[in-house]
Formats: C-alpha cells, structure tokens, sequence
C-alpha cells in the first residue's frame, strides 16, 4: 500500500491527549499532527524521536498533518492504526495471505456479535463462511518479540469471545495481527499489560479461533503485507 506523499521528516516534541502530537521539521517548523492511534504508544512517543508525517491541505482538515512512522532503535515503526485494514484489504485482493485465499467474496464491516461489527467477512458457496478480526500491532519492548495489546484492549477483548462465537455456530474465525515494524520474528500477547486479553486469546484458540500473525515491510514510500511470524503462547 502506497503511503501518503509526500511524508516529511521531523522530531516528536510530544504526543499528547491521544490524538495529537508537536513535531519539529527538519527545516525548523514547528507543527501540529494529527496522531492516529489510541493506544499508549508505549516506546514511541519519546521526545526527540525521528517521526515521519504526512501532508495534506485541505481546508476541511483541522490538521494539515498527519504522523504515520516512528524511527525507534533503527527500524520504521508504523503507527497509524487506521492502516492494517487497508493492508489487510489488499492483501487479500492479492491472494498474498494463503490462510486465507479461496474466497469468492470479502465483505468489510459486517454487523455480528453484540453490537459489534467484524473487520472483514470472507465467503463461498463451497466453504464456512470466515469471521475476520484485524489487530494493529506496533510493540516491542526487548528482544526480537512483538506484543499486543500495549495498554487494556477491553474491546479487542470482546472480539475475542465474538469470535469464538462463530466457530460455535460451525463458521471459521480468525484474529489476524498485523505488526507494523520489521524488528521482529514472533509475536505474543503482553498479559503483563492486559492479562484479560491474553487468556482471552489463549482461550480463543483453544475454542477453534485461528491466530495468524504478518509481519509487515516498511518504507517511506510504501508499507505492505510481508511475512507469517509465530504466535508464542
């Protein structure tokens, strides 16, 4: 997936109530960023990190500028959380996850559960219909591990049982992280940051819930889907 352009690059000076971020350009201005992502961000919201934002006037924008990648320990780390659907999207228009390929129709946001929507519902004639749920992953702490979530995810925690729901009903259902950085070569769930949600997808799988995990490449000019990684119960 082609990235805004073109993106710009500068130093967070802060990111602040959730969906805005300070960042200084490399010529010296200092702008306002829209930050599109509600997570903790945890080790990407440093002052002085390296940060890429994108540029769009429009005067029905509040924000000309939007933050996109964090540089964090040499690797592109992208944070916008509105991305792994549209990459998800198009990997699948290309076939380019094999799990999940063979369907004759993708559907985005389908009603199911409790007042929940689904990000994407895969079907065929031939086939269980598959209930898919996409998780933007953007953590790593140390070592080479991704994580999710980084802060209490109580409504990632409700896809869960959703999920499981469907494979009572006879249908197939999956929980597909997308991990957006290169820096890593597995992936688990943070329970030391929300136990709820790692037992809740331990207990998913072990209810029939596939749990598939792509690692991203990362560029300035494109991000796309790359890679399985494994999940590490």
């Amino acid at each position: 997936m082609l990235l805004p352009q073109p993106l710009v690059r500068g130093h967070l000076t802060a990111r602040y109530k959730r969906f805005f971020a300070d960042v200084t350009l490399e010529d010296g201005r200092e702008v306002v960023a829209h930050c599109p992502n509600p997570g903790a961000m945890l080790g990407l919201k440093a002052p002085g990190m390296a940060v890429w934002v994108s540029h769009r006037p429009d005067p029905k924008r509040k924000l000309e500028y939007t933050l996109q990648l964090v540089e964090a320990d040499g690797a592109l780390v992208g944070v916008n959380t509105m991305l792994p659907n549209k990459l998800v999207a198009e990997a699948l228009a290309a076939d380019a996850i094999p799990e999940l390929s063979g369907y004759a129709l993708v559907r985005p946001e389908v009603k199911y559960g409790e007042a929940s929507r689904v990000d994407f519902l895969l079907t065929h004639p031939d086939r269980a219909a598959c209930w898919l749920e996409v998780k933007n992953c953007h953590l790593r702490r140390e070592g080479t591990l991704a994580e999710f979530p980084d802060c209490v995810a109580a409504r990632s925690t409700r896809h869960l049982k959703e999920l499981e729901a469907m494979v009572a009903a006879g249908d197939r259902a999956v929980a597909l992280f997308v991990v957006q950085r290169e820096d890593c070569d597995g992936f688990s769930a943070c329970a030391e940051l929300d136990p709820a949600f790692a037992a809740g997808l331990a207990h998913a799988a072990d209810a029939g819930v596939e749990v598939l995990v792509y690692q991203c490449a990362m560029g300035t000019q494109e991000i796309r889907i790359a890679r399985r990684i494994p999940w590490r119960r």
